[in-house]
């Protein structure tokens, strides 16, 4: 199993190798899988001009997974907007058809105190949010800044086509029927036509799964349950803006930005794993970044691409074991705990595989 391995900017280098030190302590069990690097975002463009070099694309599309880090940083801000690093991650997205986007929001016991929510709010929190990652605002066209009546005004188009939705949708239902057979779709309805063919399609789709029981809310209303009682959900299903946001808002649920992992999938589960947090440049190589993220982007790789589910809960295993001993980055140190850096925290990793 080919993994393209795009460590990016920022704190990437860091937490990437630690998840490859990972998939080389499971190699050491069998596990076959050949790893090869390449750059991204700034470091792309630092090596070729490009945040996604021709060569990183190829190695890509010819692997079975790709595991990214995080890109950008403050010395890439006044570069041309598609020179700058955030369109290196959203190009290869586009590439490779990466449509669906699978962000778990899990709550370790050991971390209920780390949330900014009191603890009976958030314990057992378990939920899935499926972004659709190729449409929406980010990508339609057209888009740009002009001038208007003697002023700039900017512009970007909410598209989705009928297709698009159709099959984040199934992505979704597929989901929910491994879980808790729950699916909340996420829209604004009420104000946006873009929406309301979400809606419509989501309730066509949701005739081929009826064990599913499907719900609809507006984000506004979403981004409040989501603090309010998050525990309602099982499964979110949302356009590419939305998830964004909402994404974020249900990761500090869990403690820390740095604990959740991420998937985007193709049609045939062919995914970019990388966790949801960004570059965080004032961190970068102080060796005080969180790789659990990283490292459950791996276990979610091995489960949706690579089918190796077995592998896949060892890892998860193992970062519950080291999270029950009392390590913490500094993003989740609480008193009473262990703080370790981020090399630390791999090797502890590691030790408990």
């Amino acid at each position: 199993m080919k993994i393209a391995v795009l460590p990016g900017d920022g704190i990437g280098p860091e937490i990437v190798a630690q998840a490859v030190n990972v998939l080389q302590r499971l190699a050491q069990d069998g596990l076959k899988v050949e790893m090869e690097q390449a750059p991204i975002g700034g470091a792309g463009y630092d090596a070729a001009g490009d945040p996604l070099p021709e060569s990183t694309l190829a190695l890509a599309k010819a692997s079975d997974a790709v595991l990214l880090g995080a890109v950008g940083g403050p010395q890439y801000d006044t570069l041309p907007r598609d020179k700058r690093p955030e369109r290196g991650l959203l190009r290869i997205r586009k590439e490779m058809n990466l449509f669906a986007n699978l962000r778990p929001a899990l709550l370790y016991p050991e971390l209920a105190s780390a949330s900014t929510l009191r603890p009976e709010v958030v314990a057992g929190l378990d939920l899935m949010i499926v972004r659709e990652l190729t449409g929406d605002v980010y990508f339609g066209q057209p888009r740009g800044i002009e001038v208007r009546g003697g002023e700039r005004v900017g512009f970007n188009t909410m598209l989705y086509a009928e297709s698009e939705v159709r099959r984040v949708a199934h992505v979704a239902f597929g989901i929910a029927m491994k879980r808790g057979k729950k699916l909340c779709s996420v829209e604004k309805a009420n104000v946006l036509e873009c929406s309301e063919l979400w809606k419509e399609v989501m309730i066509e789709v949701a005739k081929g799964y009826p064990e599913v029981a499907l719900s609809h809310m507006y984000v506004d209303n979403a981004a409040m349950q989501l603090v309010r009682n998050p525990k309602q959900f099982d499964v979110i299903v949302t356009g590419n803006l939305f998830g964004d946001i909402l994404s974020d808002e249900a990761s500090m649920l869990t403690g820390s930005i740095g604990m959740l992992a991420s998937a985007s999938l193709d049609a045939n589960n062919k995914g970019l794993y990388e966790p949801i947090h960004g570059s965080a440049p004032d961190i970068a190589g102080k060796n005080v970044a969180n790789p659990l993220a990283t490292i459950l982007s791996v276990a979610m790789m091995l489960r949706y691409t690579l089918n190796q589910e077995a592998v896949a809960q060892r890892i998860e295993r193992a970062v519950k074991k080291v999270l029950v001993q009392g390590l913490r980055t500094a993003d989740i140190y609480t008193d009473g705990t262990q703080k370790v850096s981020c090399s630390e925290m791999g090797d502890a990793v590691v030790a408990a595989l």
